[in-house]
């Protein structure tokens, strides 16, 4: 007779909100994995994510919740109710950052509902991303909501361990770290020379690409202070960044108003492209937790210069250059290194490469968290018959 899958007969329902980058794509990812355990798989989140992720595409089904990224009451109100008419039949919920986890956890107890066993599904909280918005009262708000989330959930898995030392600080029961893998690129389509040509690089000339969000946390504002260092250099990199986001018009207006030598990419597909035609990799990030940039960059073999955040440090090992958060000098000088220096860039993508293969694939990703589930869910009331 076969083996029962694990997760045969019940109903899991992943909850994000608003995303456009390694959130989604790290939900999309456990899908496949989810379904091959036998889990009816349930996807909640803005309309914008299923356009954009495919979630269905798996065969899960997807229920559109409008969870926004920041406090929004009357939205988080409206949000609360829409996902408590999705949870219905499910055996376990898994929220994806703080904003779905306190709309998830709300659901679970409208109505005045105590949270007490077996009396609803168990609420599992993946924390991607720290606080970084705000002070002052804000921040006292934000903290106080971030406390409530962790308390509400039986399982916490934090994707770096400053992440989990803060949750077991909040009071979380249960926590446990899961870096969130970032999954593979897709093979690069065009040659570093078609790559380059496109971007205008003359041949000689280094090439250093960041990619992510246009957002405050990646620290793209150090980034353009390092570029002003090299400006005295005599071929002075050009620099290309992918990605979008709230700081399009404030960083192009900066580029412009000192002639950096900087092109804004926009949001791309053809990152394994871009990255197979940089001689550097660059991350200045003010926080990250298991970044699919850094993870991105030492699959593929580019030498990567990154801000020691958050959990990069555990996540790359002796395998990138890392200097202090917000250190312009430090980054402009690290970039410079591998820049002239051919056997330590050589070195970086080599460790790199090495440090990749000890991370679990997509596969082994799901795995764990199937386990998880299972571990929650205990046996199905079939193998108690």
């Amino acid at each position: 007779m076969a083996e029962r899958p694990p997760l045969a007969g019940r109903r899991v329902v992943e909850v994000l909100a608003t995303s456009a980058g390694g959130v989604g794509a790290h939900v999309r990812a456990l899908l496949p994995t989810l379904r091959e355990a036998g889990a009816d798989v349930g996807v909640c989140g803005a309309p914008a994510t299923e356009e954009l992720f495919g979630f269905t595409a798996t065969g899960a089904d997807f229920t559109p919740v409008g969870i926004s990224t920041g406090l929004a009451p009357v939205a988080d109100a409206r949000a609360v109710l829409q996902l408590r008419r999705a949870l219905v039949g499910a055996d376990l919920v898994h929220a994806h950052g703080l904003r779905a986890g306190l709309v998830a956890a709300a659901a679970l107890r409208l109505g005045g509902r105590q949270r007490l066993p077996g009396s609803n599904p168990p609420l599992v909280l993946t924390l991607h991303n720290a606080l970084q918005e705000g002070g002052g009262r804000l921040r006292s708000a934000l903290q106080a909501l971030e406390r409530l989330t962790v308390r509400g959930a039986d399982l916490v898995l934090a994707v770096s361990s400053d992440l989990a030392v803060n949750a077991r600080r909040a009071g979380a029961r249960d926590v446990r770290v899961a870096p969130a893998l970032a999954p593979p690129l897709p093979p690069a389509q065009r040659s570093r020379a078609e790559v380059r040509e496109e971007l205008g690089v003359a041949d000689g000339r280094p090439l250093v690409v960041a990619v992510g969000r246009l957002h405050p946390q990646k620290g793209y504002d150090v980034l353009l202070d390092a570029v002003g260092r090299w400006a005295g250099d005599d071929a002075p990199p050009l620099v290309a960044i992918a990605g979008d986001g709230p700081l399009q018009e404030e960083l192009a207006a900066r580029i412009d108003a000192e002639r950096l030598p900087v092109v804004l990419l926009g949001r791309r597909g053809d990152v394994a492209d871009l990255l197979g035609a940089a001689d550097v990799c660059v991350l200045p990030s003010r926080w990250e937790g298991s970044p699919f940039t850094a993870q991105e960059s030492l699959r593929a073999g580019t030498p990567l210069v990154s801000t020691r955040a958050g959990g990069i440090p555990e996540l790359v090992g002796e395998a990138a250059d890392l200097v202090p958060v917000g250190d312009a000098t430090a980054l402009a000088d690290a970039v410079r290194r591998v820049l002239t220096d051919p056997a330590h860039a050589a070195g970086l993508a080599e460790a790199g490469r090495r440090q990749a293969a000890r991370w679990p694939d997509e596969a082994g990703a799901g795995r764990r968290v199937v386990a998880v589930y299972r571990e929650l869910l205990g046996a199905p009331e079939a193998e108690h018959r």
